[in-house]
């Protein structure tokens, strides 16, 4: 086998990310500026240096994307408080919207059923003009 050839049984990035999406109620910027007023959890999964070169959404719960499953798990010994339910309405974003699809549906995986993202991510937010904090 060369290493050009994939392994049997593997998917591509673009597979993976297509079926995280086909799962999930994406929201665009408004939708999910709605979702929040409205009491959904904004989870910036971004690292340190995205937020501070890009800035942050005011309210969101920072949780680093390496940490969010257990975070986030009612099951969980390292859970937030706010996980305490598997209906909780988490709304996760990263830079442009890829990452989050992805740690979206691996929420929706340990039963958080309402998990979705925001499509574009914390650009599409900032681009349609809701609040931003700049440093």
């Amino acid at each position: 086998m060369s290493v050009l050839t994939a392994p049997v049984g593997s998917r591509g990035i673009d597979t993976i990310l297509a079926d995280a999406r086909g799962r999930l109620a994406r929201l665009n910027a408004d939708q999910a500026r709605i979702a929040e007023l409205h009491g959904a959890v904004l989870v910036d999964i971004r690292p340190s240096t995205q937020r501070m070169e890009f800035g942050e959404i005011p309210g969101a719960l920072i949780i680093e994307r390496n940490v969010l499953e257990w975070r986030l798990d009612p099951r969980s010994d390292a859970r937030l408080p706010i996980a305490d339910r598997y209906d909780l309405r988490v709304i996760v974003y990263c830079q442009q919207g890829y990452t989050s699809s992805l740690a979206a549906a691996a929420l929706q995986d340990i039963g958080l059923h309402r998990a979705t993202d925001v499509e574009g991510g914390f650009e599409a937010w900032r681009d349609a003009g809701l609040p931003v904090l700049r440093w």
